[in-house]
């Protein structure tokens, strides 16, 4: 701790707090994460091993996908925060993994039902829910304990079957609950205020079987993305006014942004980079 200058606090969560720190010999600006120890012979929590060792393999992880650990810089970099619910994962091998990854709101309906083998399919379900709540401003699927979050994707998506979803009878926890045969909620009803392209991304995202979700490489080729409105370029983006001034010119003074150039030139043909996209 002797090489860093705390220069506040962040925020704090169930395990811990996280402080704003500074490197004394390179002023590099850091982000500290205190742990709170019950007893000091009982050692490290296991939380806070499993958050370091997800923070070494970070290319192989399955993420606590949500909003508030998506935090997006002035000049509109976004960078996933806060490892301590996310998991190492390999393709490779018959390694069981928890279900309780994932916040309840943003699990995908295999986790709920006690999958111990899953793959990225996981993240592509948080990720949908995640789009689904900037559509709506507000959560798709409120759950407040695993049951009733099972039943608000159930009550939207409909009740799942072995026609739509095959696997559903292989998980661990399929036949300790049943529910009542409900149809599916079109998606235009849920996000009355999305563009036709808008839905057709989340209708990709939120699948039951894990391997009919939209990959991320495909999402990323998806028209909603090249289509009015199109994406801010950078420069565009608001800057948030604490620091006022004294940060504003000096980002301005830092990168280089050809705001006069139209958006539209800004934006990458798909057609020129799908033969380069690797789809999973």
């Amino acid at each position: 701790m002797e090489q860093y200058s705390i220069l506040g606090r962040i925020g704090e969560g169930a395990h811990g707090i996280v402080f704003k720190a500074k490197h004394i010999e390179t002023g590099e600006t850091v982000a500290l994460k205190k742990v709170a120890l019950r007893k000091l012979e009982d050692g490290i929590p296991n939380q806070a091993l499993r958050e370091i060792k997800a923070l070494q393999e970070i290319e192989d992880n399955q993420y606590d996908l949500k909003p508030a650990n998506l935090l997006i810089s002035s000049t509109g970099h976004l960078k996933i925060a806060d490892f301590g619910l996310a998991r190492v994962f390999s393709n490779e091998g018959d390694r069981l993994y928890s279900h309780q990854v994932a916040t309840r709101w943003y699990r995908a309906p295999e986790l709920l039902y006690g999958a111990r083998k899953y793959d990225e399919g996981v993240d592509i379900w948080a990720v949908g829910c995640i789009f689904g709540e900037l559509l709506n401003n507000s959560p798709l699927f409120p759950g407040e304990n695993d049951i009733e979050q099972l039943c608000c994707v159930l009550r939207v998506l409909g009740t799942p079957n072995e026609k739509i979803w095959p696997e559903i009878t292989e998980l661990p926890d399929y036949n300790k609950i049943t529910f009542k045969e409900n149809p599916p909620i079109p998606l235009e009803q849920i996000v009355p205020d999305a563009s036709p392209e808008a839905v057709d991304l989340l209708k990709r995202f939120l699948v039951y079987p894990s391997k009919r979700r939209i990959s991320a490489a495909e999402a990323l080729l998806h028209p909603y993305f090249f289509k009015e409105p199109l994406p801010a370029h950078h420069s565009e983006l608001p800057i948030p006014q604490r620091g006022a001034k004294k940060t504003q010119q000096r980002l301005q003074h830092q990168y280089e942004f050809h705001i006069d150039q139209p958006i539209e030139e800004s934006v990458i043909d798909p057609e020129l980079i799908s033969q380069h996209v690797r789809v999973w």
